[in-house]
């Protein structure tokens, strides 16, 4: 059991952790020659339009890290406390950017107006997710900054918000500051559930734990939102501008180009999530972490809500080569 602060917060460490991480059942099973030579395990859930469970693997109400797929919600809890983005700006403060030119320059633009420079973000210096931009870079002798950190769009629209209220800019990080009470009142509003656990992203952000049933309503609850709200206005603007959630060769920002309407938001260590216009939703983690699975998964996922084209097709095929040849892939397993 967690122990609880004053405030009735989990702290970060005070959960005792079981000897052996609990087999979770199999979402993905790697094939190669018609022999399974491994799996991905993990849980899922697909939730109907009205909210109700499509389907349940494993256990989709105890609690996980949602990681950078809570970015649509902390988006929305920024635009109540005052953010004054839109279009690709607000697409980029719910990013997981790949550092290319485009994403650099927007969250610098975020930065200018409101009269601060990159010097002002608390990211963890990086360099760009994207190959050609961290090769080029490399090649130019740069050295990892704050800029490229993947979650510096968030950063900035956080910083922006504490300029347009007077609020303290150096400790923008801390749990207790405004911006972030109003960012874990979002969450929790549009997950309809209370945060089940306190974290540190790997940004530095507080990070919320929520069930993956929370997790995909909060998505069903922003794509379903009245035109106008901020919810709605956050949903708008990733489907607008895919490619400044991820970036060119990113999953969502393919997933979101292949499915029409769709929300799509990655979280490190394997957590996906995301909604059809309908409200119809899902999340999923992988027990191990490993992306690689991810487009497979997904894929299935929105296959089972009766979605088919060619281009999600593709986006959730991954071939095992032999040589030159294929010989296997990665196949969903539930």
């Amino acid at each position: 059991m967690a122990s609880t602060d004053p405030a009735g917060h989990n702290p970060t460490g005070t959960v005792s952790v079981p000897s052996e991480f609990p087999a979770e059942p199999v979402l993905a099973e790697i094939v190669r020659s018609g022999f399974i030579e491994g799996v991905h395990r993990g849980r899922l859930v697909l939730l109907g339009a009205d909210g109700s469970i499509q389907l349940a693997v494993g256990d989709v109400h105890a609690p996980i890290l949602p990681r950078s797929s809570n970015k649509p919600m902390q988006a929305t809890g920024l635009l109540d406390a005052g953010l004054e983005l839109t279009g690709a700006e607000l697409a980029l403060a719910s990013a997981s950017h790949a550092g290319e030119p485009f994403h650099v320059d927007g969250v610098r633009k975020i930065l200018a107006g409101v009269g601060l420079d990159e010097s002002a973000l608390r990211t963890p210096p990086s360099l760009p997710l994207d190959d050609d931009a961290r090769h080029a870079e490399l090649f130019a002798g740069s050295a990892p900054r704050p800029i490229y950190s993947d979650c510096s769009g968030k950063h900035a629209a956080m910083l922006a918000v504490c300029v347009r209220n007077g609020w303290d800019v150096a400790e923008y990080l801390d749990p207790e500051h405004p911006v972030q009470r109003a960012i874990r009142h979002a969450v929790e509003q549009l997950a309809g559930e209370q945060i089940a656990y306190d974290a540190v992203d790997g940004c530095g952000a507080p990070l919320l734990g929520l069930s993956l049933v929370g997790l995909a309503r909060a998505f069903s609850a922003c794509v379903t939102a009245q035109p106008g709200t901020n919810a709605r206005k956050v949903a708008d603007a990733m489907r607008s501008h895919p490619e400044y959630v991820a970036g060119t060769q990113q999953l969502d920002t393919q997933a979101m180009r292949a499915v029409s309407g769709l929300l799509a938001k990655t979280g490190a260590e394997a957590v996906h999530a995301a909604a059809l216009p309908d409200g119809r939703a899902l999340a999923f983690k992988i027990s191990d972490g490993s992306k690689r699975a991810k487009p497979v998964i997904l894929a299935e996922a929105l296959r089972r809500f009766g979605v088919h084209s060619a281009a999600l097709d593709r986006l959730g095929t991954l071939p095992l080569l032999g040589g030159n040849s294929v010989v296997g892939g990665i196949r969903a397993a539930f």
